[in-house]
């Protein structure tokens, strides 16, 4: 069937977008675009223009949006923008940033490069360390048991990149930006830039970009199959923002999936999620007590 109008316009939604980061972060006035407060109002700001889009052009109608899950994912965004974000701050990038000063390292070379070249170098590396911790999560265990809660979610949506146990949020966050010295906007246009991607990724948007964009960047086809409740097929498309990674590592599939979740696709509470991690130890404590209580009356029967 023909694509109307509609729908070619919002394939463009994507791409539309990372081109106003991109402007607003390279052209925008100092006042603002120096401004750290600003990257804290643009973060959510991205996924409050895509959730309105789902509105008007969803993808299935099993993954829209209620209060149960509008107040859980507000939950989580706002978890990742204070307190994750503040754990990354200062267990990972301070520490970073003083190693480097200790050991006298400088990467002034990176402040040279043209602006755009900036931005691309930090969504690559944010996105390459993302692609291989997400990768090891799904192939070693104790990480997988942090993970396994975001796949637990049985709709997609601009929200939802932000759900999972906290553990899991803080490994993904990590990256090694913080050891170069680049322009603040360019590193704010590739944190944007990044948000973009993965928003749209996880939406429930009608949106196909253009072969080119999803050549290389991760669109809600491929996000979808990952998160699909076929187990197998959740062990491919690792990129969160950039497939090209998965085409060059061999984890690339093609396909799309409109049911997600695990097993019985029941939904975790954010309790659930929290704990999810511990409950093997939990039930081996708690079998161990059973253990112990069935032998000790043992003996004061035999007693």
């Amino acid at each position: 069937m023909q694509p109307t109008l509609k729908d070619r316009i919002f394939n463009l939604a994507p791409p539309a977008m990372i081109t106003a980061v991109l402007c607003f972060w390279g052209l925008g006035p100092a006042v603002l675009v120096d401004n750290p407060w600003t990257l804290a109002v643009t973060s959510p700001l991205i996924v409050v223009i895509v959730l309105l889009l789902e509105l008007v052009h969803e993808r299935h109608s099993g993954w829209r949006m209620n209060r149960q899950e509008f107040f859980t994912d507000l939950f989580y965004v706002v978890l990742s923008a204070t307190l994750i974000s503040w754990c990354t701050e200062v267990l990972a990038d301070d520490p970073l940033m003083a190693a480097k000063a200790s050991l006298g390292i400088t990467t002034e070379w990176a402040r040279q490069m043209p602006w755009l070249v900036q931005v691309a170098l930090v969504v690559f590396l944010v996105e390459f360390g993302q692609y291989w911790m997400h990768r090891a999560m799904h192939n070693w265990t104790p990480l997988w048991l942090t993970h396994a809660p975001h796949h637990h979610i049985t709709q997609l949506n601009a929200a939802k990149g932000a759900v999972g146990n906290p553990i899991e949020l803080f490994l993904i966050s990590l990256s090694v930006v913080a050891l170069f010295d680049l322009e603040t906007t360019a590193v704010f246009a590739g944190f944007n830039t990044l948000a973009v991607i993965s928003v749209f990724a996880h939406a429930n948007v009608r949106s196909d970009p253009p072969r080119w964009y999803s050549f290389f960047f991760t669109t809600v086809r491929h996000h979808s199959l990952h998160h699909s409740t076929d187990y197998d097929s959740t062990r491919c498309n690792y990129g969160n923002s950039l497939i090209l990674l998965d085409r060059i590592f061999g984890t690339y599939r093609e396909g799309e999936a409109a049911i997600v979740g695990q097993g019985d696709r029941r939904r975790l509470s954010i309790w659930e999620q929290t704990i999810f991690p511990f409950e093997p130890a939990i039930r081996a404590y708690r079998s161990r007590r059973a253990k112990g209580r069935v032998e000790a009356s043992d003996q004061t029967r035999a007693a």
